[in-house]
Protein backbone atom coordinates (compact mmCIF):
# COMPACT_ATOMS: atom_id res chain seq x y z
CA UNK A 1 0.00 0.00 0.00
CA UNK A 2 1.13 3.51 -0.74
CA UNK A 3 0.10 6.82 0.67
CA UNK A 4 0.66 10.20 -0.94
CA UNK A 5 0.72 13.28 1.25
CA UNK A 6 -0.84 16.14 -0.68
CA UNK A 7 -0.26 18.74 2.01
CA UNK A 8 1.52 18.45 5.29
CA UNK A 9 3.75 20.60 7.42
CA UNK A 10 5.48 18.72 10.22
CA UNK A 11 7.43 20.34 12.99
CA UNK A 12 8.97 18.10 15.63
CA UNK A 13 8.87 19.57 19.12
CA UNK A 14 10.66 18.07 22.10
CA UNK A 15 8.82 17.91 25.40
CA UNK A 16 6.17 20.42 24.29
CA UNK A 17 3.30 17.97 23.95
CA UNK A 18 3.04 14.69 25.77
CA UNK A 19 0.45 12.28 27.02
CA UNK A 20 0.84 10.52 30.32
CA UNK A 21 -1.01 8.18 32.63
CA UNK A 22 -2.29 9.72 35.86
CA UNK A 23 -2.75 7.34 38.78
CA UNK A 24 -6.37 7.55 40.03
CA UNK A 25 -6.60 4.47 42.27
CA UNK A 26 -4.34 1.76 43.63
CA UNK A 27 -3.97 -0.86 46.30
CA UNK A 28 -0.33 -1.33 47.24
CA UNK A 29 -1.24 -4.00 49.83
CA UNK A 30 0.94 -2.28 52.42
CA UNK A 31 -1.54 -2.33 55.30
CA UNK A 32 -1.88 -4.99 57.97
CA UNK A 33 -5.05 -6.47 56.46
CA UNK A 34 -6.95 -6.50 53.18
CA UNK A 35 -8.68 -3.14 52.67
CA UNK A 36 -12.43 -3.74 53.04
CA UNK A 37 -13.21 -0.36 51.47
CA UNK A 38 -11.69 -1.70 48.24
CA UNK A 39 -12.39 -5.43 48.25
CA UNK A 40 -15.14 -7.87 49.07
CA UNK A 41 -14.94 -11.67 49.00
CA UNK A 42 -16.97 -14.14 46.99
CA UNK A 43 -17.90 -17.06 49.25
CA UNK A 44 -18.78 -20.64 48.35
CA UNK A 45 -18.87 -22.65 45.15
CA UNK A 46 -21.02 -20.40 42.99
CA UNK A 47 -23.41 -21.83 40.43
CA UNK A 48 -21.94 -24.86 38.68
CA UNK A 49 -18.48 -24.13 40.12
CA UNK A 50 -18.67 -20.43 39.19
CA UNK A 51 -19.89 -21.42 35.75
CA UNK A 52 -16.75 -23.40 34.96
CA UNK A 53 -17.05 -26.59 37.05
CA UNK A 54 -14.28 -25.35 39.34
CA UNK A 55 -13.43 -27.49 42.36
CA UNK A 56 -12.57 -24.99 45.11
CA UNK A 57 -14.64 -23.46 47.90
CA UNK A 58 -13.89 -19.74 48.16
CA UNK A 59 -13.52 -18.32 51.65
CA UNK A 60 -12.62 -15.01 53.32
CA UNK A 61 -10.24 -16.73 55.77
CA UNK A 62 -6.69 -15.46 56.22
CA UNK A 63 -5.62 -18.98 55.36
CA UNK A 64 -6.74 -18.19 51.81
CA UNK A 65 -6.05 -14.43 51.48
CA UNK A 66 -3.88 -12.10 53.52
CA UNK A 67 -1.33 -9.30 53.37
CA UNK A 68 2.23 -10.47 53.87
CA UNK A 69 5.48 -8.53 53.31
CA UNK A 70 3.66 -5.76 51.43
CA UNK A 71 1.88 -8.14 49.07
CA UNK A 72 -1.49 -9.80 48.71
CA UNK A 73 -1.09 -13.56 48.96
CA UNK A 74 -3.95 -15.75 47.74
CA UNK A 75 -3.41 -19.34 48.82
CA UNK A 76 -5.13 -22.48 47.56
CA UNK A 77 -5.16 -25.49 49.89
CA UNK A 78 -6.02 -29.10 49.30
CA UNK A 79 -8.28 -29.74 52.27
CA UNK A 80 -11.84 -30.92 52.97
CA UNK A 81 -14.07 -27.88 53.43
CA UNK A 82 -17.87 -27.60 53.16
CA UNK A 83 -18.09 -30.57 50.83
CA UNK A 84 -15.15 -29.58 48.63
CA UNK A 85 -11.56 -30.79 48.57
CA UNK A 86 -9.90 -27.43 47.87
CA UNK A 87 -10.14 -23.89 49.25
CA UNK A 88 -8.98 -20.57 47.82
CA UNK A 89 -10.05 -16.91 47.56
CA UNK A 90 -11.78 -14.67 45.06
CA UNK A 91 -11.74 -10.90 45.71
CA UNK A 92 -13.61 -8.19 43.82
CA UNK A 93 -14.14 -4.42 43.90
CA UNK A 94 -17.81 -4.69 42.92
CA UNK A 95 -19.90 -2.02 44.64
CA UNK A 96 -16.75 -0.28 45.90
CA UNK A 97 -14.55 0.65 42.92
CA UNK A 98 -15.32 0.50 39.21
CA UNK A 99 -13.73 2.04 36.16
CA UNK A 100 -14.58 2.99 32.59
CA UNK A 101 -11.47 3.18 30.38
CA UNK A 102 -7.89 3.69 31.53
CA UNK A 103 -4.80 1.60 32.16
CA UNK A 104 -5.39 -1.20 34.65
CA UNK A 105 -2.35 -3.16 35.82
CA UNK A 106 -1.12 -5.59 38.45
CA UNK A 107 2.34 -6.88 39.28
CA UNK A 108 2.04 -10.58 40.05
CA UNK A 109 3.84 -13.85 40.54
CA UNK A 110 1.78 -16.96 39.79
CA UNK A 111 1.71 -20.66 40.62
CA UNK A 112 2.02 -23.42 38.04
CA UNK A 113 0.81 -27.01 38.04
CA UNK A 114 -1.99 -29.15 36.72
CA UNK A 115 -5.31 -27.69 37.84
CA UNK A 116 -4.16 -24.16 38.78
CA UNK A 117 -6.02 -21.19 37.28
CA UNK A 118 -5.03 -17.73 38.59
CA UNK A 119 -6.72 -14.72 37.02
CA UNK A 120 -6.78 -10.90 37.03
CA UNK A 121 -9.93 -9.76 35.28
CA UNK A 122 -12.98 -7.46 35.14
CA UNK A 123 -16.76 -7.72 34.82
CA UNK A 124 -19.33 -5.09 33.87
CA UNK A 125 -21.07 -3.36 36.77
CA UNK A 126 -24.45 -4.20 35.25
CA UNK A 127 -23.99 -7.97 35.58
CA UNK A 128 -26.66 -8.03 38.31
CA UNK A 129 -29.24 -6.71 35.84
CA UNK A 130 -28.24 -8.14 32.46
CA UNK A 131 -26.23 -11.24 33.41
CA UNK A 132 -23.20 -12.72 31.69
CA UNK A 133 -22.04 -12.37 28.91
CA UNK A 134 -24.18 -9.28 28.24
CA UNK A 135 -22.30 -7.42 30.98
CA UNK A 136 -18.98 -8.03 29.24
CA UNK A 137 -15.79 -9.55 30.64
CA UNK A 138 -12.20 -8.36 30.24
CA UNK A 139 -9.60 -10.95 31.20
CA UNK A 140 -6.42 -8.94 31.75
CA UNK A 141 -4.43 -12.07 32.61
CA UNK A 142 -5.25 -15.76 32.94
CA UNK A 143 -2.88 -18.69 33.28
CA UNK A 144 -3.59 -22.41 33.47
CA UNK A 145 -1.56 -25.47 34.43
CA UNK A 146 2.02 -25.38 33.11
CA UNK A 147 1.12 -23.43 29.99
CA UNK A 148 4.04 -21.28 28.77
CA UNK A 149 1.65 -18.45 27.91
CA UNK A 150 -0.66 -16.03 29.66
CA UNK A 151 -3.95 -15.08 28.01
CA UNK A 152 -5.84 -11.82 27.48
CA UNK A 153 -9.45 -12.13 26.35
CA UNK A 154 -12.79 -10.37 26.08
CA UNK A 155 -16.12 -12.14 26.43
CA UNK A 156 -19.38 -10.53 25.30
CA UNK A 157 -22.79 -11.16 23.77
CA UNK A 158 -23.43 -11.26 20.04
CA UNK A 159 -26.57 -13.38 19.80
CA UNK A 160 -24.78 -15.69 22.22
CA UNK A 161 -21.41 -15.86 23.93
CA UNK A 162 -18.46 -14.64 21.86
CA UNK A 163 -14.80 -14.39 22.89
CA UNK A 164 -11.69 -12.91 21.31
CA UNK A 165 -8.18 -12.93 22.68
CA UNK A 166 -4.45 -13.39 22.38
CA UNK A 167 -1.58 -14.78 24.41
CA UNK A 168 2.09 -14.27 25.19
CA UNK A 169 4.76 -16.62 26.52
CA UNK A 170 6.15 -15.57 29.90
CA UNK A 171 7.67 -17.24 32.96
CA UNK A 172 4.81 -16.67 35.40
CA UNK A 173 6.85 -17.90 38.35
CA UNK A 174 8.69 -14.54 38.28
CA UNK A 175 7.01 -11.20 38.93
CA UNK A 176 5.62 -9.53 35.79
CA UNK A 177 3.41 -6.52 35.10
CA UNK A 178 0.13 -7.47 33.42
CA UNK A 179 -1.99 -4.62 32.06
CA UNK A 180 -4.55 -3.34 29.60
CA UNK A 181 -4.95 0.08 28.03
CA UNK A 182 -8.65 0.63 27.37
CA UNK A 183 -10.34 3.58 25.69
CA UNK A 184 -13.40 4.26 23.56
CA UNK A 185 -11.69 2.73 20.53
CA UNK A 186 -9.51 -0.18 21.58
CA UNK A 187 -8.48 -2.53 24.36
CA UNK A 188 -4.79 -3.43 24.30
CA UNK A 189 -3.01 -6.10 26.34
CA UNK A 190 0.56 -5.83 27.66
CA UNK A 191 3.12 -7.84 29.61
CA UNK A 192 5.87 -5.70 31.13
CA UNK A 193 4.85 -2.83 28.87
CA UNK A 194 5.06 -4.85 25.65
CA UNK A 195 1.78 -5.05 23.72
CA UNK A 196 0.76 -8.48 22.43
CA UNK A 197 -2.90 -8.13 21.47
CA UNK A 198 -5.65 -5.59 20.82
CA UNK A 199 -9.34 -5.48 19.90
CA UNK A 200 -11.31 -2.69 18.25
CA UNK A 201 -14.47 -1.61 20.13
CA UNK A 202 -15.22 1.80 18.59
CA UNK A 203 -18.94 2.62 18.47
CA UNK A 204 -19.72 -0.88 19.77
CA UNK A 205 -18.50 -2.49 16.55
CA UNK A 206 -19.35 -6.20 16.27
CA UNK A 207 -21.67 -5.96 19.32
CA UNK A 208 -18.91 -4.74 21.67
CA UNK A 209 -21.08 -2.05 23.26
CA UNK A 210 -20.58 -3.81 26.62
CA UNK A 211 -17.10 -2.34 26.81
CA UNK A 212 -18.30 1.24 27.06
CA UNK A 213 -19.61 0.79 30.60
CA UNK A 214 -17.94 0.73 34.04
CA UNK A 215 -16.24 -2.51 35.12
CA UNK A 216 -15.04 -3.82 38.48
CA UNK A 217 -11.83 -5.77 39.18
CA UNK A 218 -11.46 -9.40 40.28
CA UNK A 219 -8.46 -11.36 41.59
CA UNK A 220 -8.81 -15.08 42.15
CA UNK A 221 -7.03 -18.43 42.18
CA UNK A 222 -9.28 -21.21 40.94
CA UNK A 223 -8.60 -24.93 41.12
CA UNK A 224 -9.74 -27.19 38.30
CA UNK A 225 -12.57 -26.40 35.93
CA UNK A 226 -13.35 -26.75 32.26
CA UNK A 227 -10.17 -25.11 31.02
CA UNK A 228 -7.31 -26.45 33.21
CA UNK A 229 -8.95 -29.73 34.19
CA UNK A 230 -8.56 -31.32 37.61
CA UNK A 231 -5.31 -31.65 39.58
CA UNK A 232 -3.61 -34.98 38.88
CA UNK A 233 -1.50 -35.30 42.01
CA UNK A 234 1.65 -33.76 40.52
CA UNK A 235 1.09 -30.30 42.04
CA UNK A 236 2.15 -29.81 45.63
CA UNK A 237 -0.34 -27.82 47.72
CA UNK A 238 -0.59 -25.18 49.03
CA UNK A 239 -0.01 -22.97 45.98
CA UNK A 240 0.33 -19.19 46.06
CA UNK A 241 -0.65 -16.21 43.91
CA UNK A 242 1.33 -13.08 44.87
CA UNK A 243 0.07 -9.59 43.98
CA UNK A 244 2.49 -6.73 44.65
CA UNK A 245 -0.02 -4.04 43.67
CA UNK A 246 -3.05 -3.16 41.54
CA UNK A 247 -3.13 0.29 39.91
CA UNK A 248 -5.56 2.20 37.69
CA UNK A 249 -4.63 5.24 35.60
CA UNK A 250 -6.41 7.72 33.36
CA UNK A 251 -4.86 9.32 30.29
CA UNK A 252 -3.91 12.99 30.62
CA UNK A 253 -2.12 15.59 28.51
CA UNK A 254 -0.01 18.58 29.46
CA UNK A 255 -1.76 20.85 26.97
CA UNK A 256 -5.02 21.85 28.61
CA UNK A 257 -6.34 23.34 25.38
CA UNK A 258 -6.17 19.98 23.64
CA UNK A 259 -7.45 18.11 26.70
CA UNK A 260 -10.55 20.30 26.89
CA UNK A 261 -11.05 20.63 23.13
CA UNK A 262 -14.70 20.64 22.10
CA UNK A 263 -15.28 18.31 19.15
CA UNK A 264 -16.23 20.90 16.53
CA UNK A 265 -12.87 22.65 16.93
CA UNK A 266 -11.19 19.58 15.47
CA UNK A 267 -12.76 18.52 12.19
CA UNK A 268 -12.53 15.10 10.55
CA UNK A 269 -14.37 15.08 7.24
CA UNK A 270 -16.01 12.12 5.55
CA UNK A 271 -13.62 10.59 3.05
CA UNK A 272 -14.36 11.25 -0.63
CA UNK A 273 -15.23 9.42 -2.74
CA UNK A 274 -17.09 6.92 -0.55
CA UNK A 275 -17.62 4.14 -1.63
CA UNK A 276 -14.29 4.22 -3.43
CA UNK A 277 -11.83 2.21 -5.55
CA UNK A 278 -8.87 2.23 -5.25
CA UNK A 279 -8.11 5.59 -3.64
CA UNK A 280 -9.92 8.07 -1.42
CA UNK A 281 -9.10 11.39 0.24
CA UNK A 282 -9.22 11.94 4.01
CA UNK A 283 -9.27 15.53 5.25
CA UNK A 284 -9.01 16.92 8.76
CA UNK A 285 -8.10 20.16 10.49
CA UNK A 286 -6.64 20.94 13.91
CA UNK A 287 -6.76 24.33 15.64
CA UNK A 288 -3.57 23.90 17.70
CA UNK A 289 -0.15 22.32 17.36
CA UNK A 290 -0.64 18.78 18.59
CA UNK A 291 0.50 15.19 18.50
CA UNK A 292 -1.75 13.71 15.82
CA UNK A 293 -2.40 10.16 14.66
CA UNK A 294 -4.50 8.98 11.70
CA UNK A 295 -4.98 5.22 11.48
CA UNK A 296 -6.90 2.84 9.18
CA UNK A 297 -8.59 -0.28 10.64
CA UNK A 298 -10.50 -3.17 9.10
CA UNK A 299 -13.88 -4.39 10.33
CA UNK A 300 -12.27 -6.72 12.90
CA UNK A 301 -10.26 -3.88 14.39
CA UNK A 302 -6.95 -4.90 12.86
CA UNK A 303 -4.65 -1.98 12.10
CA UNK A 304 -4.25 -1.68 8.32
CA UNK A 305 -2.04 1.39 8.05
CA UNK A 306 -0.91 4.43 10.02
CA UNK A 307 -1.16 7.47 7.73
CA UNK A 308 0.30 9.93 10.21
CA UNK A 309 1.79 9.76 13.68
CA UNK A 310 3.62 13.03 14.25
CA UNK A 311 3.48 16.39 15.96
CA UNK A 312 1.56 18.62 13.52
CA UNK A 313 1.15 22.35 13.42
CA UNK A 314 -2.35 23.84 13.37
CA UNK A 315 -3.87 23.68 9.91
CA UNK A 316 -5.68 21.65 7.27
CA UNK A 317 -4.45 18.25 6.10
CA UNK A 318 -5.39 16.08 3.14
CA UNK A 319 -4.28 12.45 2.71
CA UNK A 320 -4.74 10.18 -0.28
CA UNK A 321 -5.24 6.60 0.90
CA UNK A 322 -4.35 3.95 -1.71
CA UNK A 323 -6.11 0.62 -1.08
CA UNK A 324 -4.83 -1.44 -3.99
CA UNK A 325 -3.76 -4.31 -1.69
CA UNK A 326 -7.06 -4.53 0.22
CA UNK A 327 -10.20 -6.51 -0.48
CA UNK A 328 -13.69 -5.04 -0.70
CA UNK A 329 -15.34 -4.26 2.58
CA UNK A 330 -15.96 -1.79 5.37
CA UNK A 331 -13.01 0.04 6.92
CA UNK A 332 -12.61 2.69 9.60
CA UNK A 333 -10.29 5.64 9.93
CA UNK A 334 -9.54 7.12 13.34
CA UNK A 335 -8.19 10.59 14.08
CA UNK A 336 -6.59 11.11 17.49
CA UNK A 337 -5.51 14.62 18.50
CA UNK A 338 -4.41 14.72 22.10
CA UNK A 339 -7.31 13.14 24.02
CA UNK A 340 -9.81 13.88 21.26
CA UNK A 341 -10.73 10.87 19.12
CA UNK A 342 -13.11 10.58 16.18
CA UNK A 343 -13.76 7.63 13.90
CA UNK A 344 -15.58 7.39 10.57
CA UNK A 345 -16.53 4.53 8.28
CA UNK A 346 -15.58 4.07 4.63
CA UNK A 347 -16.48 1.43 2.06
CA UNK A 348 -14.13 -0.10 -0.51
CA UNK A 349 -15.80 -1.64 -3.56
CA UNK A 350 -13.69 -3.58 -6.06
Amino acid sequence: MKKVILFITIIIYSNIFSQSWKLIWSDEFDGPTINSSFWTFEIGTGTNGWGNNELQYYTSRTENAKIENGMLVITAHQEPYSGRNYTSARMKTQGKKSFKYGKIEAKMKLPVGKGSWPAFWMLGDNITFVGWPKCGEIDIMEHVNNDPAVYGTIHYDNNGHVSRGGNKNVDVTDFHLYSIEWDANTIKWFVDGVQYYSVFIVNGINSTEEFHNPFFIILNLAIGGNWPGSPDGTMQFPIYMYVDYVRVYELTTNIEKIKNEIPNEIKLEQNFPNPFNPTTNIKFSIPNDALTKLTIYDLLGNEVEVLVNNFLTAGNYNYNFNTKDLTSGIYFYKLQVGNYVQTKKMILLK
